[in-house]
Parts: C-alpha cells; sequence; structure tokens
C-alpha cells in the first residue's frame, strides 16, 4: 500500500515534480508534529487524571462516606494508590513492542494504533463499576502512553529538517502539559465519568490527524520504498524541497547503520552504546529531578506562602506555566542549544531544592518563617520553569536524536521502560522518604542528584543543535 500523501494517488508522478531550488517550507512538518503530538497529549491526560479525580473517589476517613453519595464505588487509599501506579506498570511494558512496531508496520501505522488503547482504557473508566475495572483502565492506558513515548519521539525526529529539528523535537514535552492542563483545568470543576468522556476526543483526533501524515521517509528508505519516500518528503518540506540529497543523507546513513540491530548491538558497538547511556542518564536525571515531590507540594508551599487560593487553582497555574515554558523551550532550542539548556535546568533545579530543603528545615525546627514564606514559592515557580526549559522536553528529543536509525526503535523503547521504572520507583518512594528522612532531607536528596546532573551534562553529553545523524554518529564515537 503506498504511504502518498492526500491528493497523490499515483506515487509515480514524484517522477514529474522538478527538484526545484531546494527552498522548504516549514508548515507541514509543523501540521504533521502537531497531529503526532495528539498522543502526547492523550499522555498526558492519563498522567494527570488522578490528580482531581482520586478526591471524588478516596475519602479522607474511610469510615465518613456520607459526601460521595450517588458514586457508584468508593476507593480505599492503597486502591488509588494502585489506580495511580497502574499506568506506569503499563507504559513499563508499552514501550517495547511500540519499538518493534515502529520498525515492522512504520512509524504512522503505529502511532494510529495507539489510539485504540487509549480508547478502550477510556472506555472501561467511564463504565467502571469497581476498582478492578479502573486497574485494567490505567494499565491499558498506560501501554498506550508508554508507546507513544517511543513512537512520537522517534516521528518527529526522522521528518524534521535539521534548522527546526528542536522545536519539534519540544512538541511532546510541549503535548503532554498541554493534556496535564486539561486535566488540571477541566477536572477541578467536573466529575470524574464527564472528565473521562472528555478525555476520549484526543485519541480520536489522534486518528484524523495521522489518516493525513504520511509514513516517516527514513522507514520508507529503509523498507526500500524510495520513491515513497519522496512523495513524503515533498509533502513535508514542499515541492521545491531537494529531496534526492535528502533522500541520500537517509540512505547514507542508514548504510553506515549495521541493518536490522539486535539487542547486543547497543552494548558491543561503543558508538550504540554511548548513544544509549546518554539517553538513559538524561531519563534518570529527569525523574531523580525530584519534579514529582515538588508538584506534589506545590499547594502546602502556596499554603505557607500566606496564599489563600484554592488547590484546584493552584494546580492550574502550575499547569500554565509548564505549557508557556515548554513552549518557551521549543523557541529557544534550536538557538541556544541543547546543552545549555541542560545545564541551566539541573543547576536551578538544584538550588531550588536546597532552598525548599532549608527551608522545610527551618519549619521543622519551629523556627518563625512567615517573613520568608514567598521563598518556597518563588523556588516552586522557578524550579518548574527550569525544568519546562530543560529536563522536561530534551531528554525525549535528544533520544531519537542520538540513536543511530537501526537501533532507534529498540534504543528508544529501551529509554522509555527505564523511565517509566523511575517514574513508579520514585512515586511509591516518595512517602517513604518522606517519613524516613523528613521533607528537608527528601529535597536534599534530589538536589544532590541535581549537582552530580550538572557535571555529568558537562562533561559527557553532546551538542546536537544544527548536527546530522551522521555528525551526531561521528562524535559519539569519538571523531571530531
Amino acid at each position: 500500500m503506498s504511504s502518498s500523501p492526500p491528493g497523490v494517488t499515483n506515487p509515480m508522478l514524484y517522477d514529474a515534480i522538478p527538484e526545484g531550488s531546494g527552498r522548504t517550507t516549514k508548515r507541514n512538518q509543523f501540521i504533521a508534529a502537531l497531529g503526532i503530538c495528539m498522543a502526547a497529549v492523550s499522555g498526558g491526560t492519563a498522567l494527570a487524571w488522578t490528580s482531581p479525580v482520586l478526591p471524588q473517589l478516596t475519602p479522607a476517613n474511610e469510615s465518613d462516606t456520607s459526601a460521595f453519595e450517588g458514586e457508584r464505588f468508593l476507593l480505599t487509599s492503597d486502591e488509588g494508590t494502585w489506580v495511580g501506579s497502574f499506568l506506569a506498570v503499563g507504559a513499563f511494558f508499552g514501550a517495547l513492542p511500540a519499538g518493534f512496531l515502529a520498525e515492522k508496520i512504520g512509524r504512522k501505522y503505529t502511532t494510529m494504533s495507539l489510539a485504540l488503547p487509549y480508547l478502550i482504557s477510556w472506555a472501561l473508566i467511564v463504565f467502571a463499576s469497581n476498582a478492578g475495572m479502573l486497574y485494567a483502565g490505567r494499565l491499558i492506558i498506560g501501554i498506550a502512553t508508554g508507546g507513544s513515548c517511543v513512537v512520537a519521539p522517534m516521528f518527529i525526529s526522522e521528518i524534521a529538517e535539521t534548522s527546526i529539528r528542536g522545536a519539534l523535537g519540544a512538541f511532546f514535552q510541549l503535548h503532554l502539559t498541554v493534556g496535564i492542563l486539561f486535566i488540571y483545568a477541566v477536572g477541578s470543576y467536573t466529575h470524574w465519568v464527564t472528565l473521562s468522556t472528555l478525555c476520549a476526543i484526543f485519541p480520536v483526533l489522534l486518528i484524523v490527524a495521522m489518516f493525513i501524515v504520511p509514513e516517516s521517509p527514513v522507514y520508507l528508505v529503509k523498507t526500500g520504498r524510495r520513491i515513497d519516500a519522496g512523495v513524503a518528503l515533498k509533502w513535508f518540506w514542499g515541492r521545491d524541497a531537494d529531496t534526492q540529497s535528502a533522500l541520500q543523507t537517509i540512505q547514507s546513513d542508514l548504510d553506515a547503520a549495521s541493518g536490522n540491530a539486535k539487542l547486543s548491538d547497543l552494548f558491543t558497538n561503543p558508538t550504540n552504546r554511548a548513544a544509549l547511556f546518554i539517553s538513559l542518564l538524561l531519563m534518570f536525571f529527569q525523574q531523580f529531578s525530584g519534579i514529582n515531590a515538588v508538584i506534589f507540594y506545590t499547594a502546602p508551599i502556596f499554603e505557607s506562602a500566606g496564599s489563600t487560593m484554592d488547590p484546584a487553582i493552584c494546580s492550574i497555574v502550575v499547569g500554565v506555566v509548564q505549557v508557556v515554558m515548554t513552549l518557551a523551550s521549543s523557541i529557544l532550542i534550536d538557538k541556544a542549544g541543547r546543552r545549555i539548556l541542560l545545564l541551566q535546568s539541573s543547576f536551578i533545579m538544584g538550588s531550588c531544592l536546597v532552598v525548599l530543603g532549608i527551608y522545610f528545615k527551618l519549619q521543622n525546627d519551629k523556627v518563625d518563617v512567615s517573613n520568608i514564606g514567598w521563598l518556597p514559592l518563588a523556588s516552586v515557580v522557578l524550579f518548574i520553569i527550569s525544568f519546562s526549559l530543560g529536563f522536561g522536553p530534551i531528554p525525549w528529543m535528544m533520544m531519537g536524536e542520538l540513536c543511530a536509525p537501526d537501533i532507534k526503535g529498540l534504543a528508544s523503547a529501551l529509554a522509555v521502560m527505564f523511565n517509566w521504572t523511575l517514574v513508579f520507583l520514585v512515586t511509591k518512594s516518595f512517602g517513604i522518604m518522606q517519613e524516613l528522612l523528613g521533607s528537608d532531607w527528601t529535597f536534599w536528596f534530589f538536589g544532590a542528584w541535581m549537582a552530580v546532573c550538572t557535571v555529568y551534562v558537562f562533561i559527557k553529553v553532546p551538542e546536537t543543535k544544527g548536527k546530522t545523524n551522521a555528525q551526531i554518529q561521528a562524535i559519539l564515537s569519538g571523531k571530531k
């Protein structure tokens, strides 16, 4: 089946299209990234869903359910924890199959297929009559979310010109935050069944978008469909694009790779190993930035600053900051570069975590902190801004940039599995850390990891701004 863009019924028409001046247009690349990232919006809604929903289903006092009359069922606090955690479990198991499918049936159809588990999961949740149905829904939506984290960044990195690859690469995290903001804004004022029904809109939009978007040219060249790849490039880059040069670059990158990669190739090949380890460590530092700890403490910190703002409004404010600053990152990333944004992110987040630790230490020691109530609030806002500019979007984007074409699917899947394992561990252990270490040492723990991160990024992480895949592979192999 041809993967020609809409309106191209005969792929051989590509031969009749002149190469033109080589001038490209960016519009369709942004349209395609927007469509693909409906998978990211869907993932964002899944991530944040428990925030407004669990308070509607989990009584603070489990013996007093008078305020919950009319609900089909209620959850115990332990069941609520598992409803939150099952998403990470599903995401872990969804990553590897998505990477495999992306190599077998293509990026386009793998992305489109992710809409099905999203829709199934929302149906299970909407019609849930017990905790078991919620568990199943959250597990399935986790599988779709994990798959989205693999395929969407891969797809975007393969359709984007070098000059805007960073901006489009940041789209994934940007649309995750859009999904999260949607949940905060709508979920705070609607019943959880209504909210879940509305969330099903985004997988439907994903299906519609992927009917319009062509297949990745890299995948088409890899499977011997060079004419289709040329047609796809004309759609993405414009009729005047020099597709012959672009196709030759893709072919050269594929020829330089080792063909169909095996798991062992990720570790025996020094270049592949370097790409994988950098991707894994960026994911590690993303989760050990303490982002979940800071988000968890947002409402109490607003209160300690003397704010009387409703906790729901606090969440919306945080969501808006994340969206706006991730959008700013997509603008800056191809101008400033990846390394400088990662370095500012780790350094500033580490500093904010130290300040938060000191504040909670003083508070625990019964020191009057009323005159510096603004300090933790400023730290949280600065932390979220810094995370959104750096360690929010860039690890996802660089995962797609660093890897050679033959290992991209497998390496991306492993990186995503690793990321979701960390999400599960950090989320489940956060409460234990608070009890054993206290809030102050919990923040200092994450702050110490940000200090390590700053040194690692400075020494080991290469700058990929404006570089082709061949140049990135040369850098990873140790060539100057």
